[in-house]
């Protein structure tokens, strides 16, 4: 089989989607952070402690839905932890978040070993499975690759054009991202800066417990130490490609979801004969160039990384 082949094909797009979404709520996780102005380094170990909590909830309970919730939840909890670090004692925010990062990871692995021990097999559960939705499935390949999809996807399908509603339609959006360019306008004009951040810190935590969640709930049905493999850290690349605007951003998700899955193709066909260590790369590699082709256009908000002190504004 050609390379051509490869990616000509409806199946190929339809697991560019499904690799797609994690990211997507990651990156949408990251986007809401940003926009606040705060830039949440810890998005990594909310996403693996979201796939652990997630995980471990659906097999405890039988219930997907309720693994679901438990990873949103734990992910807000994490984001409500680095708020206040960051928003109330404004702790420096590279610092905080590689921390918390690292502290969720030890205490995933920690809790994981106490709940299943050190079995050689991954635990397992039955995944969602995908629900084709009515008359839209059947449209020729659109219907394939975007709507026989599973629940959650549907969801991210969602999210994407609510928050961009949310940020540019909204006052509460507005409030947002006056917050994240100049805090100190905003609290001039009324907004409570440091109630917006630890807001959006929250709902970026349960956003990335979510996309956790989606790995072994949806795509793999499993949990490993490495389910998340990076993908909390590609998500920051893809909010400065996607220009921190929620639809740009969806579609540098996809650009990356393609990228994977037609390494993972490539792979699996033989056609290039190479170690399977550069085909993993080849992701990274390809959001680091965009990184490079895009770095002099991209401007985040202003405020980003800048601590708000009410008594000293």
């Amino acid at each position: 089989m050609s390379i051509v082949d490869l990616v000509l094909d409806t199946g190929f797009f339809a697991a560019a989607v499904r690799l797609a979404i994690p990211l997507l709520f990651g990156t949408l996780s990251e986007l809401t952070a940003e926009r606040s102005g705060v830039l949440n380094l810890g998005i990594e170990g909310m996403m693996l402690s979201g796939a652990l909590a997630g995980f471990g909830t659906a097999s405890a309970t039988g219930s997907l839905w309720l693994g679901v919730l438990a990873a949103i939840a734990i992910g807000m909890t994490i984001g409500a932890v680095m708020a206040v670090l960051v928003v109330n004692l404004r702790l420096d925010q590279t610092v905080t978040g590689l921390g918390v990062s690292l502290a969720a990871t030890g205490l995933v692995f920690y809790s994981y070993r106490l709940g299943f021990g050190e079995s050689s097999t991954p635990p397992s559960i039955t995944p969602f499975s995908t629900i084709p939705l009515p008359f839209l499935s059947d449209i020729p390949v659109i219907g394939q690759v975007f709507f026989n999809q599973y629940a959650l996807t549907y969801v991210a399908y969602l999210l994407v054009p609510a928050l961009a509603f949310f940020l540019y339609r909204t006052p509460a959006g507005l409030s947002l991202r006056t917050v994240g360019e100049n805090p100190q306008a905003a609290a001039a004009a009324g907004i409570d800066p440091i109630r917006a951040r630890i807001l959006a810190l929250v709902v970026a935590g349960g956003l990335a417990g979510l996309a956790g969640a989606y790995l072994n709930l949806a795509a793999f049905g499993s949990f490993t130490f490495g389910i998340v493999s990076g993908r909390g850290w590609i998500c920051l690349a893809l909010v400065v490609l996607g220009r921190w605007n929620p639809i740009a951003c969806a579609a540098a998700a996809v650009l990356f979801g393609a990228v994977d899955a037609f390494q993972l193709r490539l792979q699996a066909s033989g056609a290039v004969d190479l170690p399977y260590q550069l085909f993993l790369a080849l992701p990274y590699a390809a959001t680091l160039v965009a990184m490079i082709l895009n770095a002099k256009r991209a401007v985040g908000p202003a405020a980003l990384m800048q601590p708000y002190d009410a008594e000293h504004r």
